[in-house]
């Protein structure tokens, strides 16, 4: 008989004051303010964050984190999505492991104490305009230059690029995937493009790669590169699916307090059958996506079988894929035409949700990829 997850005393804690935290200081007002600014986030409330050690806890004690796992991990994403949180979280943890896992020790010891500090903002750049999540396709290339790296290529949707002052860059080099970590003021001004995506809460660019000159020392050399992305594109399925899994909850909970207010033909619509079986299954995809996001969670940091944690995560975002997307569309359709509308909070998860489904592969990806890892022992594990 397979054990009930239940959170320890201090994931229990860690969970519960994020959540808190969020639902005093990310409310929908807040949330549209800072979809005006620049930045997207509050600087204040990073600093907060900072300070309650969520920045360090994938990254080991001796380089200034916590060195907890992906449980605790995706109990504070889970609760950023609920309350449709933006902020460089994502981009400066999957950096973050990067680093811990290519780098070598002079280079965690330069960027990792800041990453988990929030005194530098880190972010990965892996995807190109092909839209292809399998490392094989990745076009970018660094070449020897005497004793420089000179860079070419593009890549595309590199999240919060905007607010980093350390870019790891996916490319290949002497024929193999390599980690170029590339600080801002070696990038100039014209290479950064800011993206438009559907997510306003959100902050996305394009760099361009061409005539870039870096050092050869930027070479992240303390690891198997090609595992190191394998692993942070696993990763971020991870955490994408907890933000999704918080979408779902929370726009649940938004339109239930919706039906249970809004009054036609002089009753409370929430008292319909035709409203109330939808909110049912919206509850089960949001049990489900939560039961799959944790035992993913805690395959990863028991460290066991390689294919059995990639089928878990995998699992975890197609039915946080599912879920999200139907809980959202439901929330449109019961707020009536006002749904429509960007005035309505309902449009703020839908949006999220978006851009979270194809955030690291879609439901349909994944699934494709789940036909190879459960059916095919032989195909690679990690491989996208």
């Amino acid at each position: 008989m397979s054990e009930i997850f239940a959170f320890d005393e201090e994931q229990e804690l860690i969970a519960k004051s994020a959540l808190d935290l969020l639902r005093d200081r990310s409310g929908f007002e807040a949330v549209r303010k800072w979809m005006e600014s620049d930045a997207g986030y509050d600087a204040d409330l990073w600093r907060e964050i900072a300070s309650l050690g969520w920045l360090g806890m994938g990254i080991p004690e001796e380089f200034g984190g916590s060195g907890m796992g992906a449980t605790e991990l995706v109990s504070v994403v889970q609760s950023m999505g609920r309350r449709v949180f933006g902020s460089p979280f994502l981009a400066n943890t999957l950096a973050a492991d990067l680093l811990v896992h290519a780098g070598a020790d002079d280079q965690k010891r330069r960027w990792l104490p800041g990453l988990a500090a929030g005194e530098t903002l880190g972010c990965v750049a892996i995807g190109e305009s092909s839209g292809s999540w399998d490392l094989r396709d990745v076009t970018a290339r660094a070449e020897t230059e005497g004793d420089r790296l000179r860079l070419t290529g593009n890549k595309c949707f590199v999240l919060d690029a905007q607010n980093a002052e350390v870019f790891l860059v996916a490319c290949k080099y002497e024929g193999e995937l390599a980690i170029v970590a590339i600080e801002r003021s070696e990038i100039p001004e014209q290479a950064l493009r800011a993206e438009r995506i559907v997510d306003e809460t959100r902050r996305s660019s394009r760099l361009h790669l061409d005539g870039l000159v870096v050092s050869r020392d930027a070479l992240l050399s303390g690891g198997d590169a090609e595992a190191a992305l394998a692993r942070v594109q696993l990763l971020g399925a991870l955490l994408v699916s907890a933000e999704m899994a918080g979408v779902a909850q929370g726009v649940m909970e938004l339109t239930v307090e919706y039906l249970k207010t809004r009054v036609q033909f002089g009753r409370k619509i929430g008292g319909y059958q035709a409203l109330k079986h939808p909110m049912v299954w919206i509850m089960v995809g949001v049990e489900h996506s939560v039961s799959l996001l944790y035992h993913a969670a805690t395959l990863w940091d028991a460290g066991g079988d390689a294919r059995e944690i990639e089928t878990a995560v995998r699992m975890s975002k197609a039915m946080s894929g599912d879920a999200c997307t139907n809980a959202v569309d439901r929330a449109i359709q019961f707020h009536g035409a006002f749904g429509f509308t960007w005035e309505c909070h309902a449009q703020l998860f839908f949006r999220r949700a978006q851009w979270a489904e194809y955030t690291f592969g879609d439901a349909a990806h994944h699934r494709r990829h789940l036909t190879g890892v459960l059916l095919d022992p032989s195909s690679a594990v990690g491989e996208y």
